[in-house]
C-alpha cells in the first residue's frame, strides 16, 4: 500500500513501526471501559503517511461519549512516544459505526463478553 522496501532481514519499513506503534495505543484506556483502545476495535486505520508522521483514524463508542474532546490527543500523544515517529495526525470519524463485533478476544473475554 505505501511502496515500503525490503530490508536486509527480511522486513519491510512497515514491520519496524507498527508493533510499536500499536503498543503505544494498547496504552490508551476509554475511561468507562478497562480495556485499551486497541483491542475495543477504535482504531480503524494505521498509516505512514511519511518520514516520521503517523495518520490514526479511529472512532469512539458512541457519538455523544464524553472523552470525545480528549481522546483523540490523548492517542497523537501516546504514538507520538515511539521512536522514529515524530508527528501523528489522529482523525475521529463515526462511519462504520463502532459495534462489539469489532472488539478483539481478549477484549471480549476480558470485559465478559464470550
Amino acid at each position: 500500500m505505501f511502496g515500503f522496501e525490503k530490508t536486509p532481514r527480511g522486513q519491510t519499513e512497515e514491520d519496524s513501526w507498527k508493533a510499536p506503534v500499536i503498543a503505544a495505543l494498547r496504552t490508551v484506556h476509554d475511561p468507562e471501559i478497562p480495556t485499551n483502545i486497541y483491542d475495543l476495535g477504535l482504531i480503524y486505520a494505521i498509516e505512514w503517511v511519511a518520514k516520521g508522521e503517523v495518520g490514526i483514524r479511529m472512532t469512539l463508542t458512541a457519538p455523544a461519549c464524553p472523552v470525545a474532546g480528549t481522546l483523540p490527543g490523548m492517542v497523537q500523544r501516546a504514538v507520538e512516544t515511539v521512536e522514529g515517529v515524530e508527528r501523528c495526525k489522529v482523525d475521529l470519524v463515526w462511519d462504520p459505526p463502532w459495534t462489539k463485533e469489532k472488539m478483539s478476544e481478549d477484549a471480549k473475554l476480558h470485559l465478559g463478553l464470550l
